[in-house]
Parts: C-alpha cells; sequence; structure tokens
C-alpha cells in the first residue's frame, strides 16, 4: 500500500543540512515552494535523498526529481538505483527521459528534429586524436570543450591556439573513459548572457538571464555568474516549446537553456529535464502549474 503520492528528491548533502548558506537556502526555498504547492493540492509529500538507505520506494506513486546534484559523482550507483526505482513506482521525468538527458549526444536528436544548437563535434571515447588535430580538422581556434556526461561545469575548459598544448594531457586522460564535445566559443553568451526558459506541460511560464562574471565564460553561480528577471520575446518563447516538442515524449517539466549563436541565430545550450534548478522563487505562481501537472498525471 502507498504511503505517499509523491517524494521530492534531493541529494544528501541538501536533505538535512546542518549548516544553511545561500546556496542551501535556495535549494530549501525551492524545494518548499513545490512541496507546499503540492500538499494544497491534497498530496501527500515527503522530500528525501534520491541515496537514502532506507526508504521503501514502492510505497510512493510517483518521485519528483528536483536538487538531485550529486548524481554524477557515482553515477553507476545512481545509474542502477534509478533502473531499480522506476519498477516500482512512477519517475518524474521518466526513466527514457533522464537517461536520454543524462548524455549530451541528446543534442543530436534535437538538431535531427529541428532545434538549432550550436556547431558542436562529438569526440567519442577512444578517439586517438590531439587537441591540436581537431581543431585544425574544424577549421577553428577558440573552442571550449566539455564532457557528454557531466554537470556544474565539470572538466568544461575554454581553448585557444595559446593554451591547447597545456591542455592536450588532461584532455587525453578523459577521452579514454568518456565522450566529449568541442564547440566554437560563443562569445554573445559572455556578451548578452544566457536565457533559462521553464516549461511545464508544454508550457511556457517564465524565465531568467544568467551572466558571467568579468574575466569568466561560465554563467553557474558557482563560477560567480549573476541571475537577472528577463522578459522573452516572442520568438524565444516560440524555441523553447518547440525544443520540449521535439524530445522522444514531452517532458512534464523542463528548462531551456537558450543564447544567440556567432551567426546571430538563437540555438539551444542545454535542455534539463533530470534536476535542473527552476527559479520558483522568482515566479511562484510557476510551482504551481507545474503542481497541478502532477496531480493530473498520478490521477490519470
Amino acid at each position: 500500500m502507498t504511503k505517499y503520492d509523491i517524494v521530492i528528491l534531493t541529494d544528501q548533502k541538501h536533505a538535512n543540512p546542518t549548516t544553511i548558506d545561500d546556496y542551501t537556502k535556495n535549494v530549501l526555498t525551492e524545494d518548499a515552494l513545490i512541496t507546499n504547492t503540492l500538499g494544497q493540492l491534497g498530496l501527500n509529500v515527503i522530500r528525501l535523498a534520491w541515496s537514502d538507505p532506507d526508504f521503501d520506494w514502492s510505497s510512493t506513486k510517483a518521485v519528483l526529481f528536483r536538487t538531485t546534484w550529486d548524481y554524477f559523482d557515482d553515477f553507476p550507483k545512481f545509474s542502477k538505483w534509478l533502473n531499480d526505482v522506476s519498477k516500482v513506482t512512477t519517475l518524474i521525468n521518466s526513466e527514457a527521459l533522464i537517461r536520454w538527458n543524462i548524455d549530451k549526444h541528446y543534442l543530436q536528436d534535437l538538431k535531427h528534429n529541428g532545434v538549432h544548437i550550436a556547431e558542436t563535434l562529438f569526440i567519442e571515447q577512444g578517439s586517438n586524436k590531439t587537441l591540436k588535430e581537431l581543431h585544425t580538422d574544424m577549421n577553428w581556434k577558440d573552442t571550449v570543450i566539455k564532457p557528454c556526461v557531466s554537470g556544474a561545469a565539470r572538466h568544461t575548459y575554454k581553448l585557444n591556439p595559446e593554451n591547447i598544448a597545456e591542455h592536450e594531457s588532461i584532455f587525453a586522460e578523459l577521452i579514454k573513459d568518456e565522450a566529449m564535445m568541442l564547440q566554437p566559443f560563443q562569445h554573445n553568451i559572455v556578451s548578452e548572457g544566457e536565457v533559462s526558459m521553464m516549461v511545464f506541460n508544454g508550457q511556457f511560464t517564465h524565465a531568467v538571464l544568467k551572466k558571467a562574471k568579468a574575466g569568466d565564460f561560465r554563467v553557474q553561480d558557482d563560477f560567480g555568474g549573476t541571475v537577472h528577471d528577463y522578459t522573452p520575446t516572442k520568438a524565444e518563447i516560440q524555441f523553447a516549446i518547440d525544443t520540449v516538442k521535439a524530445c522522444k515524449e514531452l517532458p512534464l517539466y523542463a528548462r531551456v537553456d537558450i543564447f544567440n549563436d556567432n551567426h546571430g541565430h538563437i540555438a539551444l545550450a542545454e535542455l534539463e529535464v533530470i534536476e535542473p534548478e527552476l527559479w520558483f522563487r522568482n515566479y511562484p505562481e510557476a510551482a504551481h502549474v507545474l503542481a497541478e501537472g502532477i496531480k493530473r498525471k498520478l490521477t490519470n
């Protein structure tokens, strides 16, 4: 017999934090907004770390991935847990979407379905080519390289003709174990920023603009990036909606990160359907949109 309607998933660090810094405060605020909204709709909700060893996952109708930000620290363990839990309860978003979205090769699928992405070279695991050779092949100079399975800008490097040589050794080690992706450096992300668009049940709700700190190119707040309110254009909203509709199935929630590429075209930076920050604290009404979608899914 199920005890809960839904479990809000977090990571071990934020399940029961002993210290509350600004970062943790944001996590707790975001999770509280969706937890309280689900409760207001009459759903029985509990919040746990995905790695909780004692919880019976068959005792809940569904689990909602929110701040599971440590899953890539021990991916084999997470992958096994994902497989096991998907057999006894409903995952939001689904296991199929999660596994597809974990690997940045999903960008190729979206491109094939008509979504514009930045020029990207996927370098498969075991490749023997050097960074210098890859840049020569593509006729690229200023680039960014990162793993296809990553998070929080892990092993993300800005490359240019002056520093390629010093990155050859780390690249050689990484490519032995995982696929990488190489892209031309996108200058507009530095000058204009990156827009995060929230889409729930195929409906756009709100957006924020993320800017890198002076001298950096990473917009994540982990690296000093800042977040600003943003009113998107009709074209940007339509791009975000079209992106989620191009997925193998419609996500119940998604964050669509976009930017203007080097040619001035709207392009997809990332699609996040696993555990994106959704900025409910900037637009609390969006928590209601997501909660209502979850309730409909549980009652259908």
